[in-house]
């Protein structure tokens, strides 16, 4: 049994997957317990499990973490479905035509280095401090990357299925849009699941200059007045949030391409 869990791509039974992401949750839950509870460290820099629960739960009944959620996650959603619009047909395009590749592929490839947060200078210039600002950053974070892993997805469609197209007489729009899009759309679906839990990512940078809401704005003003626990839950609930929608994303896949029985998916 041991021998097995340590064969590279060798299939596990699912309960056993499931409890060893428990015991490492768990594992990490109680160091966390020994540093705070133990007094190891100080409750100003790190402080307890109960102590962030209570504050979670003060924001939600008392506060404004239900209205930050909605703010925030509106944001994210905005940003990146214009990333999504713009860059799935560009990507698709640049993976298909050698043109297109040779055209935007160097430009793409040289910005996607440039962290997002220098551009907010420049935004705040261009556009002032409104929600296009913000949804601008997450556009920028997510855009570039999204783009080219199109553009690769697109790539690994098969030729031969582009030449027994032609031979049945299929023109050049039918072949993007019954040949490679239907082709590629596993692999979009899959990248879209990844640069959306990137755009989780910026929120925090996207909120940090000019807003008086959502989790980042909250994150940072309780750094500011030396509150760890609203911190943390912000931290935590961005994680939370970011992982509910990679869920979503693998149950859509799941129910789209049975048939491609993606490992993890």
């Amino acid at each position: 049994m041991f021998t097995k869990l340590l064969t590279p791509n060798k299939e596990i039974p699912k309960k056993l997957y499931s409890t060893a992401g428990l015991v490492t949750f768990l594992l990490f839950l109680a160091i966390w317990a020994v540093l705070t509870y133990g007094g190891i460290v100080d409750s100003l820099f790190l402080p307890t499990p109960t102590a962030v629960l209570d504050t979670g739960v003060d924001l939600f009944v008392n506060g404004n973490l239900l209205s930050d959620i909605g703010i925030s996650f509106s944001r994210v959603l905005a940003g990146f479905l214009i990333a999504a619009i713009v860059g799935i047909p560009l990507g698709i395009l640049m993976g298909s035509l050698k043109i297109m590749e040779g055209a935007f592929e160097p430009i793409i490839g040289f910005i996607r280095y440039m962290p997002a947060s220098a551009f907010i200078p420049l935004l705040i210039l261009w556009i002032g401090l409104g929600e296009s600002e913000k949804m601008s950053v997450i556009f920028l974070g997510t855009f570039f990357q999204l783009t080219l892993m199109i553009m690769d997805v697109t790539k690994n469609v098969q030729n031969e299925l582009i030449e027994v197209s032609y031979t049945l007489g299929a023109k050049k729009a039918q072949l993007f849009t019954k040949v490679i899009f239907p082709a590629a759309l596993p692999g979009i679906v899959d990248t879209l699941r990844i640069t959306f839990g990137w755009a989780w990512t910026y929120l925090v940078v996207a909120e940090i200059v000019g807003a008086s809401s959502g989790l980042g704005y909250m994150i940072m003003q309780a750094s500011r007045f030396l509150e760890p626990d609203k911190i943390i839950v912000g931290i935590l609930v961005i994680g939370l949030l970011g992982l509910l929608t990679d869920m979503i994303f693998k149950a859509i896949y799941r129910a789209s391409f049975s048939w491609m029985r993606k490992e993890g998916l």
